[in-house]
């Protein structure tokens, strides 16, 4: 969208980031998918059975997946929260977290564009959740699936008029998130990942 100019009445920020570092992000994005997600990945399997994860038939209810969805968004969140405000401490901003804020016009690949470490920190606020309630298969992929736009969307740099955050008053969206991003290291708030009533 950014290249092409499109919906740009809807751009949060002025700025457009260069094709260099849209191409710089793509790139270290896969080489942390291939050496730092998939291996926890495969880490974190027996650890997911153990705690009773299945694909098994039959599947879950709608209610118990949609409790567990809703369940895992606070949990994530309350977790977010104060991981990304220690990360925003000087030692930990400085050599850790600013490797995130290299963008301060975020587009949505910059979500997950991070120092491995605070992969391993921050990614333990997703997995959490299922970790302890070892859901069915189903469940996990609708969560992760639902957790990695969430995140896009925040990071996308554009307030579209059905974004969710016009709807719902505690969701905190592009608009929100993008706030954090422009200030930089300087004691912004806006540490949550989902909702706004930690930052409040």
């Amino acid at each position: 969208m950014e290249r092409l100019g499109y919906q740009q009445k809807y751009k949060i920020q002025g700025k457009v980031n260069s094709v260099a570092a849209q191409e710089k992000c793509v790139m270290k994005l896969l080489l942390y998918h291939i050496c730092v997600n998939l291996p926890l990945m495969i880490g974190s399997y027996p650890v997911f059975k153990y705690m009773g994860f299945t694909s098994q038939l039959p599947l879950p209810s709608w209610n118990v997946v949609c409790f567990q969805i809703l369940s895992y968004f606070i949990l994530e969140d309350f977790i977010f929260y104060w991981g990304h405000r220690i990360l925003h401490t000087k030692w930990l901003y400085k050599h850790v977290h600013s490797v995130h804020h290299e963008y301060a016009t975020p587009f949505g690949l910059t979500s997950e564009y991070a120092h491995p470490a605070e992969i391993l920190f921050l990614g333990f606020a997703t997995i959490f959740g299922p970790a302890i309630t070892g859901p069915h298969l189903l469940t996990l992929w609708l969560w992760m699936s639902l957790r990695v736009i969430e995140t896009v969307e925040a990071h996308c740099g554009y307030d579209f008029p059905w974004s969710l955050s016009r709807y719902l008053p505690i969701y905190g969206g592009a608009d929100f998130h993008d706030y954090h991003h422009r200030l930089l290291y300087t004691k912004s708030g806006n540490y949550s990942s989902t909702f706004t009533y930690m930052d409040w």
